[in-house]
């Protein structure tokens, strides 16, 4: 499956990774993973990263971008990563390199570059670029094995979710091979403070539900101004807290800010995405996300995905 990928990884001395916006665990793991699979089995080549900032997963080791010029594109290959659509991808420039490589696991939206692997049945892209290293025959150094093990572990929700497998357990005791410590992966990622835990306490007070039990909070932009929180905290951050409510299949999470309206729509039995594609958005089955414009389309939103559950909204 990841032939081409080899094939012009091995062809270009200038590698660039990118992946979307505002990373996960996911994102930034696949990315720093890469990078340093790259290096440990091809020494001689340039391999940067480009984006914005970790945020809360700047624990991650190596997760400090790179500062490249312009000029370092016009000879150089492009990998995006953990992308399904152009206009989440972080730092655009990737259309200026000589050629393009895009690894998924989301459900296809778009065509984004020349070369392209996608299959939405991976748990996560840091298991796509785990298989890619196995399936070559390519060394993992404890860098990456730590980095694709932490995006494997967040984006399959603890092992929790429905496109875990055995493939998705043979990959992670492959990485295990490493020295990685686990310990210290889930410290970080269960890590919290006082203010984080009395934010998800603010949160379970605004969770409202529709005729059809829909859960889903809305937060202004002015209620937002007033958290101790970044954007992706409030938004991303803050849907799980819906998560595990007896009796609720489907739950969304409304963020205005400067761009419209950032929603997180998740499910435990449907297939949101369709509902997510069809505002400008995507991602998985039962884990997606889009901007609307405002709230008058974000309950349009919400009465599509109460209508999911058979019901007319609210």
């Amino acid at each position: 499956m990841f032939e081409q990928v080899l094939a012009k990884i091995r062809e270009f001395d200038t590698i660039i990774i990118h992946r979307h916006t505002s990373p996960d665990g996911d994102a930034l793991g696949s990315q720093i993973g890469l990078k340093h699979i790259i290096r440990a089995n091809f020494p001689d080549k340039r391999v940067y990263m480009v984006g914005d900032e970790a945020g809360r997963y700047a624990f991650m080791a190596d997760s400090v971008m790179d500062e490249v010029p312009d000029e370092a594109y016009r000879d150089a290959l492009a990998i995006v990563l953990d992308v399904s659509a152009r206009k989440l991808i972080s730092d655009d420039r990737y259309t200026q390199a000589a050629a393009t490589v895009r690894i998924d696991h989301h459900i296809f939206v778009e065509q984004i570059a020349q070369t392209e692997v996608q299959d939405s049945t991976f748990e996560s892209c840091c298991g796509m670029i785990a298989a890619l290293a196995m399936e070559s025959g390519l060394t993992v150094p404890v860098e990456a094995a730590t980095a694709l093990y932490t995006g494997m572990v967040t984006d399959s929700g603890r092992f929790r979710y429905d496109a875990t497998s055995s493939r998705t357990h043979s990959l992670a005791s492959f990485l295990l091979q490493q020295p990685v410590d686990t310990g210290e992966i889930y410290r970080c990622l269960y890590a919290t403070d006082y203010a984080q835990m009395k934010l998800r306490a603010q949160f379970v007070l605004k969770i409202r539900f529709t005729e059809k039990n829909v859960a889903y909070i809305y937060t202004t932009r002015e209620e937002a101004a007033q958290y101790d929180s970044d954007l992706f905290g409030i938004s991303r951050g803050m849907v799980s807290t819906m998560s595990d409510i007896r009796g609720v299949d489907i739950w969304v999470n409304f963020t205005e800010c400067d761009r419209g309206v950032l929603c997180e729509l998740r499910s435990s039995r449907f297939n949101i995405n369709p509902v997510a594609v069809k505002y400008g958005g995507g991602g998985h089955a039962k884990a997606s996300g889009a901007t609307v414009k405002d709230r008058e389309e974000a309950m349009a939103m919400l009465r599509d995905l109460d209508a999911l559950m058979g019901g007319d909204g609210e």
